[in-house]
């Protein structure tokens, strides 16, 4: 008698598996646990074998029926579906190491040795959250460029350019990894520079304007709050470094002898160890903070915990308490360092590889790693001596202030207003950035 959906769902486990037949060497096996297993008796070759075709529910009646006739099929052809049924398995389990995902996986695994656990699992949440559920699954061979701008796109739409570009970037990555590692012949995500939208680059707020650097510079020498955080700016605007390899800075890395400060690899944004030269003035700062904090491993301790650095936003509120806020960044300082000395005429790669950037033509990287040490300890010593001449005219320009404003006072004697029943007098103003000095009154 067949078997029916009715019967199969009315089915009870016994003590010991059982079979309920079908029709042409279909049958259903229900085993104590409860599972009920489609199954196919069958001879080939003089033997007797068996198939599998899945558990109910998950495969229902009908589709077991149709995979006992596909089978049949091919046993009127004298082909053993047995055979092509293992045949397919292990296809599909090699598809399933070619996937996207198994070869996105294999690509972090392989770079993550390279990268900072911070950024390691932005990445494996990046993948794991806006392409796996779409595309990894699929063999990563059949993957086109229309399917990737879809993915990209839909991403887009969710208001999140950023993510999208971020996303390209990393499936561009992982198919150059396939393409390295035989998994791939060509990569689709290339072909799509340029069909997204474009996003606004962030810069970091930055002064550059000589005159209010010297302000800053000014200020920062005033500054009254905790000595590190002082002497913090200052290494930033003296070294331009970024404000994680200062802030993770340790004793050992700086060499006083050799005036040269060693970051090694871990602390570094493209991973590679850096030598920054060391000015005179930068050696002052920190002989000067030694005695404070000289007993830790870290430069810039934590004032509650010594085994820990100071706050990433510690420089960024000093600087807003100081009243550049929106103005100026500690990221700032690298801004101001390349747009000046570019502007004095130092050599463009000198100062890049001052700042540590990546030199975009990879072919010229690959060949090109010089240190121009020499160069870069002589426009190191210059920008802090640069720096220093900047504070040397504002002293000078203060005390010009001071007398210009006798002068005035002198040449204009007070003259007395009045607004309602109050006595207004009023002040004497220097402008600040003439060359010449220019009175005015403004009456307050």
């Amino acid at each position: 008698m067949a078997l029916n959906d009715l019967g199969i769902r009315a089915a009870k486990p016994a003590g010991k598996p059982f079979k309920l037949a079908d029709e042409k060497g279909l049958f259903l096996l229900i085993n104590p646990n409860g599972s009920k297993l489609f199954r196919m008796k069958y001879r080939f070759g003089g033997k007797e074998k068996l198939l599998s075709f899945g558990t109910y529910p998950d495969v229902s009646l009908k589709q077991a029926r149709d995979r006992r006739d596909e089978a049949r099929r091919l046993l009127a052809q004298e082909v053993d579906p047995g055979a092509v049924q293992s045949a397919r398995k292990q296809a599909r389990a090699i598809a399933g190491q070619d996937s996207f995902e198994a070869v996105a996986r294999e690509w972090m695994k392989t770079k993550g040795r390279e990268w900072t656990e911070t950024y390691a699992s932005k990445t494996r949440s990046c993948l794991e959250h806006h392409v796996f559920p779409s595309i990894g699954k699929d063999p990563i061979k059949d993957l086109s460029a229309p399917g990737f701008l879809t993915l990209f796109r839909a991403i887009e739409k969710r208001g999140t350019i950023d993510m999208a570009h971020r996303v390209q970037q990393h499936c561009g990555a992982i198919f150059r990894f396939a393409i390295a590692t035989g998994k791939a012949t060509d990569n689709p995500v290339q072909n799509l520079k340029g069909a997204l939208a474009t996003t606004k680059r962030r810069h970091y707020a930055a002064i550059t304007d000589p005159d209010e650097l010297t302000e800053l510079l000014c200020d920062i020498d005033d500054y009254r709050g905790e000595v590190t955080t002082k002497a913090a700016m200052q290494l930033l605007a003296l070294t331009f470094q970024r404000t994680k390899e200062v802030r993770f800075a340790e004793w050992r890395q700086f060499d006083f002898v050799a005036g040269l400060w060693r970051i090694p690899a871990a602390v570094m944004k493209m991973r590679e160890a850096h030598l920054v030269p060391l000015s005179r003035q930068v050696l002052a700062v920190l002989e000067e903070l030694k005695p404070l904090t000289g007993q830790s491993e870290l430069v810039f301790p934590s004032t509650t915990n010594r085994n820990r650095p100071i706050s990433e936003n510690t420089v960024t509120y000093a600087l807003a308490r100081m009243g550049y806020k929106g103005r100026m960044t500690g990221h700032g300082f690298r801004t101001v360092a390349s747009t000046l000395l570019n502007e004095q005429g130092y050599r463009e790669e000198v100062i890049e590889r001052q700042l540590d950037h990546e030199e975009r033509n990879q072919v010229r990287a690959a060949y090109n790693r010089a240190e121009y040490l020499p160069e870069r300890r002589a426009m190191m010593q210059a920008w802090a001596d640069y720096l220093d001449q900047l504070r040397k005219s504002a002293k000078r320009l203060r005390v010009s202030r001071s007398l210009a404003h006798s002068e005035c006072a002198a040449e204009f004697p007070p003259l007395m207003a009045t607004k309602g029943s109050r006595a207004i007098e009023p002040e004497y103003v220097v402008d600040q950035k003439a060359r010449d000095t220019a009175i005015t009154i403004r009456w307050m």
